[in-house]
């Protein structure tokens, strides 16, 4: 493997209504996790999830994100804000330094509760399946005015990413 240094600001970059997302370190790199740089809006909630294969760590860099990674006692369709663990634990807000690492079949999400955007560091591992699906999904939001929601719900399927409340943004 040949090492590989990326300098602030660089990286193949993919704009969305919903998030901006820079690719750092890819499969292609011969990287043992895909690792993008998020810049997560205010607003945004990507919805509690869960991949059956991928592992997930995130690291908040700037800004604050309210983090969750557990299974709940109670698994609500309409939002994860509010779920609990058996033990207690429930979602956190997170300041820069913050990191949260997510097992395969945990159910997990993060959204920006502040009014300014929010830098974070993501890791997906195996790769390329993150890198694919940033793709296209961007494809999807760039399509026109509206989101098709089949569109989504078709690309998480493919993607291992099993969602249990909805993604909202805006």
């Amino acid at each position: 493997m040949t090492s590989l240094v990326v300098p602030p600001g660089q990286g193949r970059k993919l704009i969305t209504k919903a998030q901006e997302v820079t690719f750092k370190v890819t499969g292609a790199d011969n990287g043992f996790a895909s690792t993008f740089e998020v810049i997560v809006p205010p607003g945004f909630d990507v919805g509690a999830h869960v991949h059956e294969d991928a592992k997930e760590f995130f690291y908040v860099l700037e800004g604050e994100l309210e983090l969750f990674a557990f299974e709940p006692v109670t698994r609500t369709e309409d939002t994860w804000h509010n779920w609990e663990s058996t033990e207690g634990v429930k979602p956190l807000r997170a300041g820069p330094g913050s990191c949260m690492f997510v097992d395969s079949g945990t159910p997990h999400a993060f959204r920006n509760p502040t009014d300014t955007p929010t830098r974070m560091l993501f890791q997906s591992s195996p790769p390329p399946d993150h890198e694919r699906y940033f793709e296209e999904i961007c494809e999807i939001f760039s399509s026109g005015e509206a989101v098709d929601p089949g569109a989504v719900q078709l690309l998480r399927d493919r993607y291992d990413v099993n969602q249990i409340t909805p993604l909202r943004y805006g």
